[in-house]
Order: C-alpha cells, then sequence, then structure tokens
C-alpha cells in the first residue's frame, strides 16, 4: 500500500494555547511528532498540514515537509482530507499533532488493519493505566469481537456495574482512512454524539462506517493540557 502520514499541526488549540510550538529541548512539539513519524519504514511520505505561517515557516528553516491547507477546518481529519485531494494514496495515516510519543511499532500495527480491503477506517487501542481509566482527557472505547469499534467515549466504559473488572482499553489518537471514508466524513454534518463528547471519530460511528481497531501493547501521551505537556516534555527530555 502506498502509504501518506498527515500530521494536523494547528496553531490555536483551545485547552493550550499554540502548543505546536512549545518547544522541548529546543525543538517545538510539532517537530517532535513530525520525527518520530519520519521513523515509520511502512510510510511513502510524511506531511504536516498546517494553517499557521508561522509553523509553515519553522518547518520550511528545519526542513520538515508542511504544506499550508485552509484555516476554514474544524478537525484535523478535515486537514486530512484536504491533503488527500492533491496527493493520491491508499491510505492516508492522521497522526495528531500533539501525539508526540507515537512509535513506529504503534502505526505498524495500525496498517495491518488496512491490509483488509474492506476496512475503510482504522485506529489503535491500548490497555488503559488505571490511574487514567477515569481521567476524561483518556479516550476509552469498547469493541465488538471483530474488533470493530463500538464506542469512543470520555467516560470511564464498560461501567463495571457487578464489580467484574473488566479490561479498559485507551484510544490513541492515530487513524487510517481510505479515500473513499474521507470523502464521506467531510460531505457528513457534525453529529450529536460527535458534539457531544468532542470525538470526531463519532461521525463516522453515527452514519454507520466501521472503525477497526488494533491492539498495541505501547501507550502515548496527548498533549491536551498544561499537565500533559510537562509529563511529555519529561519524558523526551530524558531521551
Amino acid at each position: 500500500m502506498k502509504t501518506i502520514a498527515v500530521i494536523p499541526a494547528r496553531l490555536e488549540s483551545t485547552r493550550l494555547p499554540r502548543k505546536m510550538l512549545r518547544e522541548i529541548a529546543g525543538k517545538p512539539l510539532a517537530g517532535w511528532v513530525y520525527e518520530a513519524v519520519c521513523r515509520s519504514p511502512l510510510l511513502s511520505d510524511v506531511i504536516l498540514a498546517t494553517d499557521s505561517e508561522e509553523i509553515l515557516e519553522i518547518c520550511r528553516r528545519r526542513g520538515w515537509k508542511a504544506q499550508m491547507t485552509s484555516a476554514s477546518h474544524r478537525s484535523g481529519t478535515e486537514r486530512v482530507h484536504e491533503i488527500s485531494n492533491s496527493i493520491a494514496a491508499d491510505v492516508y495515516v492522521n497522526v495528531q499533532g500533539d501525539e508526540p510519543l507515537v512509535r513506529p511499532e504503534q502505526i505498524a500495527a495500525l496498517l495491518r488493519v488496512m491490509e483488509n480491503p474492506a476496512a475503510q477506517v482504522g485506529t489503535v487501542k491500548t490497555p488503559c493505566p488505571e490511574e487514567e481509566i477515569h481521567n476524561p482527557n483518556a479516550v476509552k472505547v469498547v469493541t465488538a469481537a471483530d474488533g470493530g469499534a463500538l464506542y469512543f467515549s470520555r467516560a470511564t466504559i464498560p461501567f463495571d456495574r457487578d464489580h467484574n473488572s473488566p479490561r479498559y482499553f485507551k484510544h490513541l489518537g492515530i487513524y487510517a482512512y481510505r479515500k473513499a471514508a474521507l470523502d464521506r466524513f467531510v460531505s457528513l454534518p457534525e453529529s450529536t454524539l460527535e458534539k457531544t463528547e468532542r470525538l470526531e471519530q463519532l461521525r463516522f460511528l453515527e452514519n454507520g462506517i466501521s472503525i477497526y481497531l488494533a491492539e498495541t501493547p505501547y501507550d502515548s501521551i496527548g498533549v491536551d493540557v498544561e499537565d500533559d505537556f510537562r509529563r511529555v516534555a519529561d519524558i523526551l527530555t530524558k531521551r
């Protein structure tokens, strides 16, 4: 499969403003993500998709491949779709710009899902650390026997009513799409559950588009709030 990775990098994030340009050991967060994704040998290309001239200029100076996209996009998936309109590929991988700990093994697991021609959308889950089970910033996912997603939520799912100690899975912010799935996504209005949870992947599920999950033992930390940034900075600095 010809696979292109796209890293959506919006400058004006709500919970942690300008996080894409916040530096760790002299390198902006967007650069950590870009270089981590480039370590995968399974990708034909890696593109940082932004709506910021400031981010674009920094990428040019550092030698990171970047492309300007519309400032009107409401989600990272819409930004990936714009790239898909100009660059042909079999599969488009979306690595969120706040995932600097992404690993080649996670990308490899994701692409194994997409080897099934019936899979239009794929993503990744990992066993949820106990301390994050009740954290709304850690998105949980439950899946069917065939690996298809039943639901994603910031809430603790499944609810352990009878204290059966179920396995909890955390959703990681990397996706794979076929072009047809991206075209369908942008043609649909923002869905009710998507608006409620602020999780764009729910637009697929609400409209009957299956999402298949790969499991990986490797956790990650998405940088959503200041505490996340401090944890990630500590890990990357020690490396």
